[in-house]
């Protein structure tokens, strides 16, 4: 059994949303840090339910609000993500929302 839980700690669960690098549960602790970046890892920016535009910016309906995306958090909904949306990436995608409006008018 404890060969499979020091399993656990070693497998990938989630991606850094500042530098991408690969992280394990172990690095997701709420006072836990990137080793690649040295920014926090237990944030909205990592979270499966972060989705930019909804209320609280959180897909999940029952999430305690939370001001500061990328800042350690107590969030009882935190799920690590593969592709995490770096705060950055939203002008991606308005950009994209912006020219398919546009385009549905030409």
């Amino acid at each position: 059994m404890e060969l499979e839980d020091s399993r656990l700690n070693t497998d990938t669960v989630g991606r850094c949303w500042h530098c991408g690098r690969e992280l394990t549960r172990a690095d997701l602790g709420r006072e836990q840090t990137c080793l690649g970046c040295g920014r926090a890892t237990r944030v909205c920016l990592n979270c499966r339910w972060y989705q930019r535009g909804r209320p609280n910016d959180c897909i999940e309906p029952m999430a305690e609000p939370v001001a500061a995306k990328d800042r350690a958090n107590f969030c009882d909904f935190f799920e690590p993500t593969l592709q995490p949306r770096a705060s950055g990436s939203a002008g991606a995608d308005t950009d994209a929302l912006r020219q398919a409006a546009e385009d549905l008018f030409k």
